[in-house]
């Protein structure tokens, strides 16, 4: 009975195998496209001298009012 399951797994390893590979061939063709996340950020604020850099901005004040019962 274990001869006759035997080619079975053969082909099931076949297969998982071959869609590895191409999940494997799909990411490297698209690796090229991403762009490095440095090149897109901005440079961020430098720290206050005094501590506290906590800023009411805009996106701030609109939690807040989404907060409010």
């Amino acid at each position: 009975m274990s001869q006759s399951r035997e080619p079975a797994l053969k082909r099931r390893r076949l297969f998982a195998g071959a869609g590895t590979l191409a999940a494997a061939a799909a990411g490297a063709a698209v690796l090229p496209l991403v762009k490095p996340a440095d090149a897109a950020a901005p440079d961020p604020k430098p720290a206050p001298d005094k501590g506290g850099g906590y800023q009411l901005s805009e996106h701030v004040l609109r939690y807040y009012q989404t907060t409010k019962v």
